[in-house]
């Protein structure tokens, strides 16, 4: 039986564009030779952290929604620990509602109720 997770990963700022789009590869293609199935992806850039985290107060996010079997998920996660280049991660199984979430979350809602409530605070 197949889970849908959400992975959020914090990779260290001092790597590069194309670094960042390596490492975010690799974690890629081993969900897909374990035979998860990737559902949406999204790097969020370099954002500020809440607290410092090895010395660094900044880091490149990358978010991953995929579709596993739960024993894959430990495995990941110790690939995770295992590259240097990761800060900090999280994987968590979504329910129907942060599925609903999610889907909003990709169509832009969020992002335009944001925009039209700041516009109406102007006027």
């Amino acid at each position: 039986m197949q889970t849908q997770y959400e992975t959020i990963t914090i990779m260290s700022p001092l790597l590069t564009e194309d670094q960042v789009k390596e490492v975010s590869g690799k974690f890629r293609d081993y969900l897909t030779q374990n035979q998860a199935e990737i559902v949406h992806e999204e790097s969020w850039g370099l954002r500020k952290l809440a607290y410092p985290i090895k010395k660094k107060s900044t880091g490149f996010y990358n978010l991953i929604e995929f579709k596993s079997d739960p024993a894959l998920i430990q495995k990941l996660e110790i690939e995770y620990k295992r590259d240097e280049r990761i800060l900090r991660f999280l994987t968590v199984a979504q329910n129907k509602h942060a599925m609903a979430f999610s889907e909003r979350r990709k169509r832009g809602e969020f992002n335009r109720e944001r925009k039209e409530r700041v516009r109406t605070e102007r006027d």
